[in-house]
């Protein structure tokens, strides 16, 4: 008579016992209610209020405690949230305390532009961003005759200012001219910065920069009434 092994026989056992408690345990954690919705943003700008992500969050039903976690399709929750033109990127979890929380990444308007009697943002990726109802970003405005140039290229270069402390800081709107020639605003100082066409545009405002590190020491910086950038090699200024 063949000899029983009891080790098999316990071995088996154990995993079975161990399948069926992990069964139950992720039927009855997946039965569970959420007790509560927390949304944290990665940003400090709020384009868009902790409310109206929390309504994306819960869409189709009646409150957060009445969605179990077997019910809720976590991937399509983020894809819900990052339609909303204010946001960038959502993660969307449930916590081991029966939390269902939203971390959410705004998107980043670099410039708001006037063109056509409408107004809209453009975001760090270069894309159109509408104006948000809670909030204003402190960005360069961007008006005058825009359908003459290449946006991408424009929108590229106010990317390049944003990216710049000392640009960001003092560059505070462009205006594009009908022959497609660009105009710059300083913050400080009444001014006008002619920056001609988005050709050498690293040169020109490394100009720009050595031209109001030395003029700013100068108190007539203040009287002066053009700044032209257009030939790379030297600052041409214009006085009141």
């Amino acid at each position: 008579m063949k000899k029983i092994n009891w080790d098999n026989i316990r071995l088996f056992v154990i995993v079975g016992v161990v399948i069926f408690l992990y069964s139950f345990s992720s039927k009855r954690n997946g039965s569970r209610h959420f007790v509560a919705a927390d949304v944290e943003f990665a940003d400090t700008e709020e384009f868009i209020t902790p409310e109206k992500v929390n309504k994306l969050l819960i869409q189709n039903f009646n409150s957060v405690a009445s969605i179990t976690k077997e019910k809720l399709d976590l991937n399509s929750v983020e894809k819900r949230l990052e339609s909303n033109p204010m946001i960038d990127d959502a993660e969307v979890f449930a916590t081991v305390d029966g939390r269902l929380k939203a971390v959410v990444r705004q998107r980043v308007p670099v410039a708001r532009v006037y063109e056509g009697g409408e107004s809209y943002y453009i975001d760090y990726k270069g894309a159109e961003m509408p104006l948000s109802e809670n909030s204003t970003a402190r960005v360069l405005l961007l008006n005058g005759a825009l359908n003459v140039v290449d946006k991408s290229k424009l929108y590229s270069l106010v990317k390049y200012i944003y990216d710049d402390a000392f640009l960001r800081k003092n560059i505070i709107g462009i205006e594009v001219t009908p022959n497609g020639s660009l105009k710059m605003m300083n913050r400080n100082y009444s001014y006008v910065i002619l920056f001609g066409r988005m050709v050498n545009v690293e040169k020109k405002f490394n100009n720009y920069k050595a031209f109001f590190q030395n003029a700013v020491k100068d108190t007539l910086i203040e009287n002066y009434k053009t700044i032209n950038l257009k030939f790379t090699q030297q600052v041409v200024c214009t006085k009141n």
